[in-house]
């Protein structure tokens, strides 16, 4: 089957399908541009949904977050803005494989169209050419033809006449042979004319059509196939991210299958909880013999006669707090105490220990820049080209007084701790068990403390000697420990920007270009220290070398 046989006289309806092909074509590239448009405003939606309930920081709901049932809502929204993703990423797929492909085709298909028609539209004016060539032959050869059959009987007339001179018969005479020689060349130009004509038509059905109707065929099926191809791959870029998208899906039946009801019902007894044991039996009460008349430590009426003895673990009236208002100054001025006196006792102690929590991060953290100071005065007595060391001293006696302030801190609220759990304030198990001595010379200060303390009904203390009998705990002093065992670990690695030559000890010498290990990054004083072996090792300017940290390296730190 061939269009150049089969269509050889549909020029004008080839035009029109091939046409119409193109459409079509530019047609499926507008759905697929909508579909693209379509899956980034979905996957726009999808993100703006999970951020619209993301917690937000520093917030009471990020607190609520500690919840089983929380937890698993949040990693349904990651898996959500995941699950974006795969359709942003649908959209690049569909943009990058078939749209900008197809409109690429769709250009070069309309110019090889554009050429192929415009070789059949040349083939068919060059076939008109000949065909009027023809015709004005073929009218030129019956218009002599007539003349020499008048000419002729003009001639026969004149030689019948007998007062016709000789000469005018003569002259018709040789007047009807020019016109009989005339038309005899027409026939000759006819004839000839007539059979280029021949030729050339049959050229242009045989030959030249089906050569042109052949390419525009072969034209209009490669656009076919090509639609085809792209719907395929319509649908492998949606088939690529089922798996991923199934993966999200599983993720989020995972976060719903980690939710533990008796766990969170458990941190729910933990924020709530008071520390206070349920109020005792009232005694009664005899009326009848007023001269032995007592007043049960467990009566509402006790508060009024005497403060109460703080007893830890024992019956007292602090059993009764949690039914009695609260203080009213505290309450008009606004302020929580210090030392979280105004909250039941196992509130107060988890707000204690994250207090001590929080203030050890900022000596842990002070500490480190005055390490990093010293580290740079040391820099610049080797090295004074570098810096002044005594422009450093004022910035490190200020971090070493805020390191005392902190600790100072630390030790006053590591003792309201012990106050509360019963015990001294002890950095670690370790330091307890090493320091027995201490805690007994120290246990009678911290309980007279305690007992100094009134109970107030609203569940505060208050201290009535709070500057005479202030709690002094010695603190030890942080000290550096290195490991030099072990070589450090390497935690990336540096390119040499310029040459160093490291000439004052702990300094070592690089070379432009030269690629060594990183196994300890800047910490602000301007220094990196690095390996070139197992054996040689030091620290060179920051500012010398390029450094590429491995994020999965321990230590290694990551900067935006």
């Amino acid at each position: 089957m061939s269009w150049g046989t089969e269509l050889w006289d549909q020029f004008d309806n080839l035009e029109k399908h091939t046409q119409w092909g193109i459409d079509i074509l530019e047609k499926y590239i507008k759905f697929v541009k909508e579909r693209t448009e379509i899956e980034l405003n979905y996957a726009k939606q999808l993100r703006n949904l999970s951020k619209k309930y993301q917690p937000k920081k520093n917030s009471k709901e990020e607190e609520e977050y500690k919840y089983t049932a929380c937890k698993a809502f949040l990693s349904t929204l990651n898996e959500m803005n995941d699950y974006a993703g795969q359709h942003e990423v649908i959209s690049e797929n569909m943009t990058s494989q078939i749209t900008v492909d197809l409109m690429r085709y769709v250009q070069e298909l309309k110019q090889e169209r554009k050429s192929n028609f415009h070789d059949g539209r040349k083939a068919q004016q060059h076939i008109e050419t000949c065909w009027k060539q023809l015709e004005s032959s073929k009218r030129r050869f019956e218009r002599d033809c007539k003349e020499a059959d008048r000419a002729q009987q003009y001639f026969e007339k004149m030689d019948a006449d007998i007062n016709v001179t000789k000469a005018d018969v003569e002259k018709a005479r040789q007047q009807a042979q020019i016109r009989h020689q005339m038309a005899e060349d027409s026939k000759a130009d006819y004839s000839s004319t007539l059979q280029r004509f021949n030729q050339e038509q049959w050229e242009y059905y045989h030959t030249h059509i089906p050569n042109i109707f052949q390419k525009i065929q072969e034209m209009e099926e490669r656009r076919i196939v090509r639609i085809g191809e792209s719907m395929k791959t319509y649908a492998e870029v949606d088939r690529q991210v089922i798996p991923i998208i199934g993966k999200c899906l599983d993720g989020i039946v995972k976060a719903a299958e980690s939710i533990n009801q008796k766990n969170d019902s458990q941190l729910v007894v933990e924020a709530y909880k008071s520390g206070f044991e349920p109020p005792g039996d009232i005694e009664f009460e005899d009326y009848t013999q007023p001269m032995k008349r007592t007043v049960s430590d467990n009566s509402l009426s006790s508060a009024k006669e005497g403060k109460p003895e703080l007893k830890f673990g024992g019956k007292s009236r602090g059993k009764l707090w949690p039914f009695i208002k609260k203080n009213k100054l505290s309450l008009k001025l606004g302020a929580t105490p210090e030392d979280f006196s105004n909250l039941p006792p196992e509130q107060r102690r988890k707000k204690l220990q994250q207090k001590v929590d929080d203030l050890n991060k900022e000596i842990q953290k002070e500490t480190d820049q005055r390490d990093a100071i010293t580290k740079m005065k040391d820099v610049y007595l080797k090295n004074p080209q570098m810096g002044d060391p005594a422009s450093l001293d004022h910035k490190l006696t200020e971090v070493t007084q805020n390191i005392e302030k902190l600790r100072l801190e630390t030790q006053k609220f590591e003792a309201w701790l012990a106050e509360v759990e019963g015990r001294l304030p002890a950095r670690s198990e370790q330091a307890r068990r090493q320091s027995g001595m201490y805690d007994g010379q120290t246990h009678q200060a911290v309980t007279n403390c305690a007992q100094d303390r009134e109970s107030s009904p609203d569940g505060s203390y208050t201290e009535e000697q709070s500057q005479e009998r202030e709690l002094k705990v010695l603190a030890t002093d942080f000290d550096d420990e290195f490991d030099d065992e072990e070589p450090l670990p390497a935690i990336g690695t540096c390119k040499a920007l310029y040459t160093f030559e490291g000439q004052n000890e702990g300094t070592i010498s690089v070379i432009e270009g030269e690629m060594l290990s990183v196994i300890e990054e800047d910490k602000g004083d301007g220094w990196t220290r690095i390996r070139r072996s197992e054996d040689e090792e030091g620290y060179v300017p920051t500012s010398y070398v390029e450094v590429y940290l491995d994020k999965n390296a321990k230590g290694a730190k990551t900067y935006i």
